[in-house]
């Protein structure tokens, strides 16, 4: 999928996340994390960045995307979800990637997505629980990716 294909692509997924929110932020627990206020970011193979924040706190949105960014940005350095390179590093069952130690993001919520076409898109959510963060940039994808 060139650039100019991929952009739309990306933009229906941040509807269907934008769709999927009010799901997850019935649960308390991750309502309180961010109070709703929440970030996307995709890195494409080509190191194009997609970005989208969702509610009403600027401030709160600007932070929570610098830690969406930071996922995807590692994913896309590593091919690895984010919490999963942390624990083959630092049980030294894989090398360093050039990513200063103290720069690990250590949550989850950073993963590469395959499309059907093969394509991979390195995806970083925040604003909900880490697995959370996975789930939904899943099932987003599974949604428009027919």
């Amino acid at each position: 999928m060139q650039y100019t294909q991929l952009a739309p692509f990306i933009e229906k997924l941040f509807l269907e996340i934008e769709k999927l929110l009010p799901y997850y932020l019935q649960n308390k627990e991750d309502e309180q994390i961010s109070h709703g206020n929440c970030a996307a970011c995709i890195i494409d193979e080509h190191g194009n960045i997609y970005g989208r924040m969702f509610g009403t706190n600027k401030i709160r949105s600007r932070e929570i995307y610098r830690i969406a960014w930071t996922k995807a940005s590692q994913v896309w350095i590593t091919g690895l979800k984010t919490g999963e390179y942390e624990k083959l590093f630092f049980n030294n069952q894989i090398g360093e990637c050039g990513i200063e130690v103290p720069d690990l993001i250590g949550w989850e919520g950073g993963q590469p997505l395959t499309l059907k076409n093969g394509q991979q898109l390195f995806a970083g959510f925040s604003g909900i629980r880490g697995i959370y963060d996975l789930e939904i940039m899943v099932k987003a994808l599974a949604a428009i990716d027919i």
